[in-house]
């Protein structure tokens, strides 16, 4: 099987896959997750909103993920609480309450909280808020690093025998016989190269119908996907007064959306995101200037000491490939849910394309992906994934919080803030990052906030990164820990190391 694509689609289907006894090659023209899969607002959960559109079993099946992906990687997915400030104007309180009662009893719950209502002019939830909010409701999600959730599952394909190309282009595609025929070229080098493959999967996110086009199905060229490019802009402030705990916040816009204020790395919010129609070359997508007063805007509704224009200390965007299932509809109301196309008319070699889908529902959409192409590749095993841990999710002890103090007291004059940092991303792997280093210099040249050479070399042996780029700002935030001047000294570090 071969995949073009290395965002969380290419990478879950290439794990499932690997795991059922397949041969997998997947092909990614840059980083792993470098797109979409890097950009989102970091959450896995059921979509709250989505219930207004009727999309039960979208949300249903969200919900189900959330409990699935906190058991397999519980490094990388944590509960959050969310707290919804209620504005009589937009949504009765019956209805909100509604909502949340759907949303607690659509799935089962065993690690989750339910919702309640809260007092906000007497909870400390409330105290950042504006007077003017009295009344509101919490309930839980989890949270997750969407970038490094990539690279697990690409690690975890990995080791089931899947091989792995970043900065590798598909540039063409034909049948051939009872194989597809896949031109590919390496980016770093310009060498092209080809490959024989028994089924392909087009899982290139925003560039999927860019891909289509160079394939040559044999009596007729693939067909344009049917897509709607939605953009999404993100924010991040460090933390204003009053936000200094772990709650997040929903805030309902006079426009009928959603923004979230959500606690990040520590010492910022993450404010987001927008839903903008979207034209041009998705590598090239970034914030404009409307987006960026639009989410300041909606903050400073609702929050005494809201974040002006100068406190961004970085943003970030990316092209959300939904599918088209209504051009009336708004950018906000187009569905989330993913369409699976599949092409194998006269049995030839089957090629399925990957249409929208988000970031809390990969894992099934890779199980589905698999059933639909079971009869042509002749695939026996049943699906495996749902009780499977991630690379790092095997915590030794009862959880996250247990495993990072043992960590801490084992290297008891080590930064505590460097300890939980690697666990945070590592999880039970972090001793192999660590190694046989027992002092904090056998770490390496410190490059910034809690990032030592140590780990970008195991990065770049293990995790595919090839650039200070994949380091600074996906397998970890470091970049936005450090001031301009400092990202600078620190991408020349990075360099020298990869």
């Amino acid at each position: 099987m071969a995949i073009v694509g290395g965002g969380i689609n290419g990478v879950g289907i290439a794990r499932d896959a690997a795991g059922r006894g397949l041969s997998v090659f997947l092909a990614e023209a840059n980083d792993l997750g470098g797109a979409t899969s890097s950009s989102s607002s970091k959450l896995i959960h059921g979509g709250l909103r989505y219930l207004e559109y009727r999309e039960f079993r979208l949300v249903r099946e969200a919900l189900a993920e959330r409990e699935v992906l906190r058991a397999s990687a519980p490094h990388i997915v944590t509960p959050m609480r969310f707290v919804l400030p209620h504005v009589p104007a937009m949504r009765p309180r019956l209805l909100i309450q509604l909502g949340l009662f759907i949303y607690d009893h659509l799935s089962h719950r065993s690690t989750i909280p339910a919702s309640a209502a809260v007092n906000l002019t007497s909870s400390y939830s409330g105290a950042p808020l504006l007077d003017i909010y009295r009344r509101g409701f919490t309930y839980w999600d989890c949270w997750a690093d969407d970038a490094r959730l990539v690279i697990i599952n690409a690690r975890a394909a990995s080791k089931l025998g899947a091989d792995i190309r970043t900065r590798t282009s598909c540039i063409g595609a034909k049948r051939h016989n009872k194989h597809w025929l896949l031109r590919l070229r390496n980016e770093a080098t310009g060498n092209t190269y080809e490959i024989l493959a028994r089924g392909l999967i087009n899982a290139a996110g925003p560039w999927v119908g860019q891909v289509l086009t160079g394939i040559d199905t044999g009596n007729h060229q693939a067909s344009s996907a049917n897509l709607r490019l939605i953009k999404g802009s993100h924010i991040v402030v460090p933390r204003f007064a009053g936000c200094n705990g772990d709650d997040a916040y929903i805030l309902q816009n006079n426009d009928g959306r959603v923004v979230f204020v959500l606690p990040f790395e520590s010492r910022f919010l993450l404010i987001g995101t927008t839903d903008v129609p979207y034209e041009g070359n998705p590598q090239d997508v970034c914030i404009d200037d409307n987006e960026t007063k639009y989410l300041l805007n909606i903050v400073g509704r609702f929050f005494k000491h809201s974040p002006a224009l100068k406190d961004i200390i970085w943003s970030f965007s990316g092209v959300r490939p939904l599918y088209n299932d209504n051009d009336t509809l708004s950018a906000s109301a187009v569905t989330r849910d993913y369409r699976l196309e599949l092409d194998n008319k006269e049995n030839k070699p089957p090629l399925l394309t990957v249409i929208g889908g988000k970031l809390t529902t990969y894992r099934r959409l890779a199980e589905e992906a698999l059933e639909k192409l079971a009869p042509s590749l002749n695939i026996t095993r049943s699906a495996w994934t749902a009780s499977e841990k991630l690379p790092g999710g095997d915590l030794p002890g009862p959880d996250l919080e247990s495993y990072t103090e043992d960590l801490m007291k084992r290297f008891q004059n080590w930064d505590r803030q460097l300890i939980a940092g690697l666990v945070r991303r590592h999880g039970s792997c972090t001793e192999n990052v660590i190694g046989d280093a027992q002092k904090l210099e056998e770490m390496g040249k410190h490059i910034g906030n809690d990032l030592y050479e140590r780990e970008v070399v195991y990065m770049s042996k293990n995790e595919w990164a090839k650039t200070p780029e994949d380091v600074l700002w996906r397998r970890t935030k470091t970049g936005v820990h450090l001031l301009p001047s400092e990202r600078r000294v620190a991408f020349d570090a990075v360099a020298k190391i990869l």
